[in-house]
């Protein structure tokens, strides 16, 4: 069964003066999916966040949100919330004070008192309700950002790095909210920097650089976008182990000159794609050598994204070049 669309857009231009924000931008997101949006900083996630909250109109292209069309003017669908450039917020009152204001604001105060508590209660704060926002952290600034957002009950939810400044146990809990929202069949598109946050959260990415889309799919074929991946491996004998792999047919053993790779005689970095991958570890424990330690040197995601934006090491120059 196909799921209804929340955001189509096709062929999305935005210019500020010369500058070219966004680039020929396609978007399809889900009803119930959580759809990433990530790249380097100027490459125009702020921008298509802030068309999607209708904040900001294309000079052309084609959007739709939540089933309706969005023209030429300053506005969005009911059902539409979320934040970009971090919550707009009051300093001098409290986090129950800046809800009820918000609340009031739309015309909701007496009949949302209730939903004030409750969207506290979800995001986490509701032992801060009444303290002031001047002294929260970026990280609670955050979750009330999310909070007054949920207030509307919404059916797309579009959050700008939702996860900025959270220690693990706040991401954790932000993390669980969204993903009870999608399982209630809201539409989340959220921009992060955070690699492990998109293996979380998202069914799908989409990557943009320089204003253009260079990756958009499951997350699971972004990390098969790479080819080869780096892998530091720690066994029970470092100089057989670098035998076996100096054996293994489209292995390459890194040195100490490869750029990234840390000085540690008791371990070893390979190159690889993960068929030859998997034929080292078969050919180390046939060896008699112990697997103590094998993992990524940059998660596989993050690997895929550095490529395909032309940022990282890995990128290859034509990669730089089709990235600009």
């Amino acid at each position: 069964m196909t799921s209804t669309l929340a955001v189509r857009a096709r062929a999305l231009v935005k210019h500020f003066g010369e500058v070219v924000a966004l680039d020929g931008v396609d978007l399809d997101v889900a009803e119930g999916q959580v759809h990433g949006l990530v790249g380097p900083n100027g490459a125009g996630k702020t921008t298509l966040l802030g068309l999607l909250l209708g904040l900001a109109v294309a000079d052309s292209g084609r959007l739709e949100v939540l089933g309706t069309p969005v023209g030429r003017t300053l506005s969005v669908p009911e059902g539409v919330a979320g934040f970009v450039d971090g919550p707009g917020l009051y300093p001098s009152l409290t986090a129950r004070q800046n809800l009820s204001a918000l609340a009031a604001l739309r015309g909701q105060g007496a009949e949302r008192a209730a939903g004030v508590g409750a969207a506290l209660e979800q995001v986490g704060l509701a032992d801060v309700a009444d303290d002031p926002v001047r002294g929260f952290s970026l990280g609670m600034r955050q979750r009330l950002g999310l909070a007054a957002a949920l207030l509307t009950k919404p059916r797309l939810l579009v959050l700008d790095e939702p996860a900025n400044g959270l220690d693990p146990a706040g991401r954790h809990h932000v993390r669980r909210v969204i993903s009870g929202l999608a399982a209630d069949g809201v539409a989340v598109v959220l921009s992060s920097h955070r690699m492990d946050d998109l293996a979380v959260l998202c069914s799908e990415v989409t990557i943009l650089a320089t204003g253009r889309v260079v990756f958009s799919g499951p997350v699971s074929k972004l990390a098969a976008e790479r080819d080869t991946l780096d892998y530091r491996l720690l066994t029970s004998d470092v100089a057989a182990a670098e035998r076996v792999a100096a054996e293994t047919p489209g292995l390459d053993v890194l040195r100490e000159r490869d750029p990234g790779v840390r000085s540690d005689p008791e371990a070893l970095v390979v190159r690889g794609s993960v068929p030859v991958l998997d034929d080292l570890v078969v050919r180390l424990v046939r060896g008699g050598v112990a697997l103590r330690e094998f993992a990524p040197v940059v998660p596989p995601l993050e690997a895929a994204f550095l490529a395909l934006t032309g940022t990282g090491p890995g990128a290859t120059q034509t990669d730089r070049e089709d990235a600009r």
